[in-house]
């Protein structure tokens, strides 16, 4: 059973849904009553490749828009 939760909602109470997405449960998040996009937990299997660690470039990481510039 699909569960649905309102985007303001999900605003107001982002530590309380998240907490419920890390133990096993899905959403799908609405906008005026139409679906927007889902939440649910990563796959235990899923792997996960680092491309780049930014902050060994820059303590505290380096802002997009200088990332955007030497593209």
């Amino acid at each position: 059973m699909q569960k649905f939760i309102a985007l303001n909602d999900l605003r107001q109470k982002m530590n309380h849904y998240a907490e419920k997405v890390k133990s096993g449960e899905s959403f799908i998040v609405l906008k005026r009553s139409k679906p927007l996009f889902k939440i649910s937990p990563i796959e235990e299997n899923q792997r996960w490749e680092e491309v780049i660690d930014f902050t060994k470039i820059k303590k505290g990481g380096v802002d997009i828009d200088e990332i955007l510039k030497r593209l």
